[in-house]
């Protein structure tokens, strides 16, 4: 016998299990929101890690900027600074020598009274006698402006010598600073030439690798022999040690510059080159610039310059020299501008003094002597600085022209070499060529290519040489 449905049990279980649904997904969607909510804050925080440890970005150097970093930072460049700040000093304290000196004189003596007295002093009646002749009153009292000027010679040639030898400090200074400038381009380019030659030997060990893969196959397939494969093996394994060198010398390399250019030599960075070197100028630009901007010529000039100013000073102990004061102010018993009885105690007082030399045992002459023999060496190395400086520029010149005359010839040989090396490949791979034309061809593409950066290296070498003689870096 059928049951009898009831309409309102059957809706009530309907509404039932809709909320019951309902509250289901309900449940499931907030915690699929929260699992979402958890991953996206979990990726952001490992992110924002990943950013904080990331490595700092490399910073790039150009060759004005690694001059302008060393020279804050290598000490023999900045006591030779100091040496010039310290002899313009030294100009300026020999000047002022040939001004007068102004002194405000202040004292005040006491001297014992030996129980007499006397009309010596200021006014009409007597005072106290001290027990030491050689002062004027028991007490006294000087309160002066004390002006005071020596004229002679001496002065004269001081003032000459702090200025040849502040041309001097200059010259040395600027000595120093081509000299550093010579040592950051040379670590610069050699720094460059490591980066390069880094370069030539991963791509032939990634040659060697690839030779060796295709000896490999050709072996599986009988088309090789056994011998080829080990030979490829060999010239692999010689290619990853000249690898693991090119690391070596590249990383001394960039240690070596930066520990001119940075507080903590690890610091990262990078160079940046022109793709092409900068021209070379004319012999007569060259000879030009030499001739007015060569800072060791200018050195010795002013060595020269600083003798023959000893020889002046030396020589002017001969003559007599003026001395001339001017003092005014007070002398008195009393520190007072008027005495007992009216009497003024301001007054004035000048004096001329004139010294005249005449005899001291032949010293002066021995000075003079001594700073002769010192002036003539001073003229000697001039003229060896002078023949010096020529023969240096003619060897660099004939140097920086020969390097760049072959830089083209190196770009010649390097693309002759790349060509010669596909052709024997592809010889080897026709069954043609041998595996020893493969490895010489490798071996001649690598030379090659080292003798490039080699030679671009010597040019900017001769050209830093020539610059630092003639000032224009």
């Amino acid at each position: 016998m059928p049951i009898d449905s009831n309409p309102d049990l059957d809706l009530k279980r309907v509404a039932f299990s809709t909320l019951l649904g309902v509250s289901l997904l309900a449940a499931f969607g907030l915690a699929a929101a929260s699992a979402t909510a958890r991953t996206a804050v979990q990726t952001s925080v490992q992110a924002s890690q990943a950013d904080s440890t990331a490595a700092p970005q490399p910073v790039v150097i150009t060759l004005d900027e690694a001059l302008k970093r060393a020279q804050s930072s290598e000490p023999t460049f900045a006591a030779a600074l100091a040496d010039s700040k310290v002899a313009g000093l030294d100009r300026a304290v020999a000047r002022a020598g040939l001004l007068p000196s102004v002194v405000y004189h202040n004292q005040a003596l006491y001297t014992q009274p030996n129980g007499l007295n006397n009309q010596a002093g200021q006014g009409a009646s007597p005072q106290p006698s001290p027990i030491f002749i050689a002062n004027n009153a028991v007490r006294e009292y000087a309160s002066q402006a004390v002006i005071n000027e020596d004229i002679g010679l001496a002065q004269i040639s001081g003032v000459r010598r702090a200025d040849a030898a502040a041309a001097v400090a200059s010259a040395e200074l600027e000595i120093a600073r081509r000299g550093l400038v010579s040592t950051v381009t040379g670590l610069y380019y050699a720094l460059a030439a490591a980066d390069q030659r880094l370069a030539v030997a991963q791509r032939a060990k990634a040659e060697a690798d690839d030779f060796a893969k295709l000896t490999g196959q050709r072996e599986q397939a009988r088309e090789a022999a056994h011998a080829d494969t080990i030979k490829a093996q060999l010239e692999q394994q010689q290619r990853d040690r000249e690898l693991s060198d090119a690391k070596i010398n590249a990383g001394k390399a960039r240690l070596e510059l930066a520990v001119l250019l940075f507080p903590d030599p690890r610091t990262p960075y990078t160079i940046s080159l022109p793709d092409t070197p900068a021209p070379l100028a004319s012999r007569d630009v060259i000879d030009q610039l030499a001739s007015k901007n060569n800072a060791e010529l200018k050195s010795a000039l002013a060595t020269l310059r600083v003798s023959n100013a000893d020889v002046s000073a030396a020589r002017a102990a001969y003559l007599p020299s003026l001395g001339l004061n001017y003092t005014y102010g007070i002398d008195a018993p009393q520190f007072a501008v008027n005495g007992p009885d009216g009497v003024k105690n301001l007054g004035y007082s000048a004096m001329a003094t004139l010294d005249i030399p005449v005899w001291d045992w032949l010293a002066t002459e021995h000075r003079v002597k001594q700073s002769e023999i010192k002036r003539d060496a001073a003229k000697v190395a001039l003229t060896a600085t002078q023949r010096r400086l020529i023969a240096q520029l003619d060897e660099a010149y004939a140097e920086a022209q020969a390097a760049r005359d072959q830089l083209a010839s190196l770009d010649a040989s390097v693309a002759t070499a790349s060509e010669s090396l596909r052709l024997t490949r592809m010889r080897y791979v026709g069954g043609e060529g041998t595996v020893l034309e493969v490895v010489d061809a490798q071996s001649a593409f690598i030379a090659v290519q080292n003798a490039r950066e080699d030679g671009r290296i010597r040019y900017e070498a001769a050209r830093a040489a020539l610059q630092t003689l003639t000032g224009n870096m």
